[in-house]
């Protein structure tokens, strides 16, 4: 019996329990110092994220192969959350005077993305 229930369990519809986590590694350019990105970072999280239920820190390495590499940990609610919000991040790209097409300018002239994952967090 307690089998049955354990495995009508695992079948039944769940809510997505897990925070996604978009992980972006950057290389700052030589005309862009640590406290200007993270200028750019927190007037995303202000003027953009926050509205799309993404929020955004910044890991810098203590220890690491490369030293160089900061790392972007953006984090939404779901999967679900951080998809309308990549849609929504990618659509407003083709206007120039969005506040997202802004943001990726100052982004761009900042630094370059090295890599890019995405996880869901339990």
């Amino acid at each position: 019996m307690k089998r049955l229930l354990l495995g009508a369990a695992l079948l039944l519809p769940t809510p997505a329990l897990a925070e996604s986590l978009d992980v972006i590694q950057v290389k700052l350019k030589s005309t862009c110092s640590l406290p200007t990105y993270l200028g750019i970072v927190a007037d995303f999280n202000t003027s953009w994220g926050k509205a799309h239920g993404y929020n955004t820190r910044i890991a810098v390495p203590l220890h690491s192969n490369d030293l160089t590499i900061i790392s972007w940990l953006g984090t939404t609610a779901n999967a679900e959350v951080f998809g309308k919000a990549w849609d929504a991040w990618r659509d407003a790209q083709r206007d120039a005077n969005s506040t997202a097409a802004k943001l990726q300018a100052r982004f761009n002239d900042c630094g370059d993305n090295v890599m890019r994952r995405s996880y869901d967090v339990f």
